[in-house]
């Protein structure tokens, strides 16, 4: 596991305070320290059956295991391992990753993963006009936006603006920009003006075509892409929309336009042309003539021609995989035969999409087509529908993870903290901040002491606790940031939304050992097993590593457990053919040297033959096991694979000899360990004396 900051988790809520147990029995003791029956009937309960030979143990059997865990753990504490910084940062991101479920509503989660599930049956198909106001927009700047788009809605609907519904939204329009006022750009004017036709204008916009949304978010959306698709976001399902947007398509039916939906882009309207079940997903190859940038449309054509000599060669037989490989102009997909990821509604172009989908068989493919990238043809290679839920859910809690929905069981909880803990707000010492906030804040220059003077008021009151102006002061010191001036209200709004949020999420996750047994308990073993690999590293793994001198000194003891098996050393002349074979022989009768047989017989080519010394333990060539004896010489040995005739010599027949450190450095290391651990534990038994309670014992189930 990666280390991990602490953050705001105080190091007390981790120590060992936070697993002491009142008035638990106690299973037994070890010098004279106390271990309680909860912790051993947890443990054994998780490891009972996992041992050698998946032979569950019995416990009073379990009891010598436990208590020799048990010992190394305290003498890692002995040895201070649980005051090291490397190991309370460890400790606390085990702690943050183990607490996240319990930080946030369960059932909320559960049912969005099963909303998601359930709305990936459908696909919607709808358009939408956006507006765009930052999440942060000041009040007047989110009316502008909101009057904007409802006068849009409106006229859609067929209630084409008043003389005095223009005269309303301009008024509204002026107290929203600093297109009027002398610090006024000439941009300033420009999106002044921009505006305000736009609503002007709205009725005309709606005459200009057949399909008066399209027309509409042509004139008025602030979506880039509306001016070439008017809006048209074609089908899409869960997850691949932002979570309120989704929210107004799944519940709208079709035909509706929806009231404005607010969400981190600014405002929309939806109009849902269509909804149908889930096509599922498909997986496709494809060849493509790549557009080059800035190709103009008569060049984009005249690449047709290249698109259309690659088709009539497909429908000549030859292969898809092998034209694709040759021809596409898609080189990551090329080298796999033109092959692309599985993928569903609304993950490629639509031109794309549809030709894909259109295919019936695996094994089609579409005839050339074009997209925004250039010419494609496309095969189908597989087709599959919606996954069911039980395949999913993984996937879908992962995604929903990281989706903004998923603020939705931490708002859950939230609501449940103040609802059980009864939380009391003092509305009247949170608006005494407007007197202390000024323009320093939004330049990360604000300083907590600015609101000594307001004599330190009660915000709010969880259970016992309370939390003070001074508290919310030093919150909004630390977490300041430069950022664009707002309105004062509503930073202190969102400011203290935060400072509530984050104080009541810390009161759950302090108290997590306390409410949560299994929580406690499992942390409780991340912390011991953290320990205990600190210190077994220390006193057997590392130290067989570095420690050279015992570890020579263990091979010294020990060197015979450590044999060679028998062995010759052998060499094998490789001969192109009898004759070559026969000259060698003759050669090796005369004692001729390696070197001399070779440049001897060599000299006509190079090819006649190779030489090779290789030692052979017994059993690893038969030709070698059949001539087991020093100055043998083996001949008409043939080698049909290379079609060679090989010359045998046993040079020497060595008998079991202890292989040095070098030779067998991991079996040794892996022994010593052994040792290691042994005198390690004899140690640890003559320190520690183990009291069992075996009144307590028995009552383990």
């Amino acid at each position: 596991m990666k280390k991990r900051t602490l953050g705001l988790l105080t190091l007390s809520s981790i120590g060992l305070t936070a697993f002491a147990q009142i008035s638990e029995p106690v299973i037994m003791t070890i010098n004279d320290k106390p271990v309680y029956k909860s912790e051993f009937e947890n443990v054994y309960k998780k490891n009972s059956g996992k041992e050698v030979n998946k032979e569950q143990k019995s416990v009073k059997e379990y009891v010598d295991l436990f208590s020799t865990f048990k010992m190394k753990v305290f003498e890692a504490e002995a040895n201070g391992l649980d005051t090291n910084s490397s190991f309370k940062t460890e400790l606390a991101g085990y702690r943050k990753q183990l607490a996240a479920p319990y930080l946030t509503d369960k059932n909320v989660n559960e049912a969005l993963i099963q909303e998601a599930y359930e709305r990936m049956k459908t696909e919607v198909k709808a358009s939408h006009i956006l507006i765009r106001v930052a999440e942060d927009a000041l009040p007047k700047d989110t009316i502008e936006a909101y009057t904007r788009l409802m006068i849009i809605r409106d006229a859609l609907m067929g209630k084409n603006p008043t003389p005095a519904k223009i005269a309303e939204y301009e008024a509204i329009l002026k107290k929203s920009s600093s297109a009027l006022t002398k610090a006024s750009t000439k941009q300033d004017t420009v999106n002044y003006n921009t505006k305000l036709n736009a609503v002007k204008g709205i009725s005309v916009a709606l005459n200009a075509g057949s399909d008066k949304f399209a027309a509409a978010a042509k004139k008025t959306s602030e979506d880039p892409s509306a001016a070439d698709n008017g809006g048209d976001l074609g089908y899409f399902t869960s997850l691949q929309m932002v979570y309120p947007f989704e929210n107004a398509a799944y519940k709208a039916n079709n035909g509706d336009i929806t009231m404005p939906v607010r969400t981190r882009f600014g405002y929309h309207i939806l109009k849902v042309a269509d909804k149908r079940p889930s096509q599922g997903e498909i997986l496709t190859a494809h060849i493509m003539v790549k557009f080059a940038k800035d190709m103009g449309e008569k060049e984009k054509a005249n690449l047709k021609t290249k698109i259309d000599e690659i088709y009539t060669k497909l429908k000549a037989g030859e292969k898809f995989e092998d034209l694709a490989r040759q021809f596409s102009d898609d080189k990551p997909s090329a080298e796999k035969g033109g092959q692309l990821q599985w993928f569903g509604s609304s993950r490629m172009p639509i031109e794309f999409e549809k030709a894909a989908f259109a295919l019936a068989n695996n094994g089609d493919y579409s005839e050339p087509f074009t997209t925004s990238y250039g010419w494609h043809i496309v095969k189908r290679l597989d087709k599959k529908g919606l996954a069911s839920f039980s395949d999913m859910k993984g996937d879908l809690k992962q995604r929903i993870g990281k989706d903004s929905r998923t603020q939705a069981g931490r708002s859950s909880l939230i609501q449940k903290i103040k609802n059980d803990n009864k939380y009391v707000e003092n509305p009247v010492a949170k608006k005494d901040f407007l007197k202390v906030i000024d323009s320093t804040v939004y330049q990360g220059k604000w300083e907590a002491k600015k609101a000594e003077k307001l004599g330190n008021k009660e915000l709010f009151k969880l259970g016992a606790k309370k939390y003070t102006q001074n508290d919310f002061a030093k919150y909004i010191e630390t977490r300041q940031t430069v950022r664009p001036k707002m309105d004062n209200n509503m930073f202190l709004q969102q400011s203290y939304k935060e400072f509530v949020d984050e104080t009541l999420i810390t009161f759950e996750d302090e108290s997590l050992e306390s409410k949560y047994p299994d929580f406690r308990n499992l942390l409780k073993e991340y912390r011991d097993g953290i320990l205990l690999f600190d210190l077994t590293d220390q006193k057997v793994w590392s130290k067989a590593v570095k420690d050279t001198a015992g570890l020579k000194t263990f091979y010294e003891k020990n060197k015979n457990n450590y044999l060679w098996d028998e062995r010759a050393e052998v060499t094998t002349y490789k001969c192109a053919n009898e004759k070559v074979a026969k000259e060698v022989r003759g050669m090796l009768k005369k004692n001729k040297t390696e070197k001399e047989i070779v440049d001897a017989v060599n000299k006509s080519s190079q090819l006649n033959v190779s030489v090779e010394n290789i030692t052979y333990l017994k059993g690893e060539n038969k030709d070698v096991d059949a001539n087991w004896k020093q100055g043998v010489v083996a001949t008409d040995i043939k080698d049909t694979k290379e079609n060679k005739v090989t010359v045998l010599v046993v040079n020497k027949v060595l008998g079991k000899t202890p292989k040095t450190i070098a030779e067998a450095k991991g079996m040794i290391t892996a022994d010593y360990q052994n040792y290691l651990e042994k005198e390690w534990l004899s140690y640890l038994k003559n320190k520690y004396t183990v009291k069992v309670n075996e009144e307590v014992l028995n009552t383990v189930k």
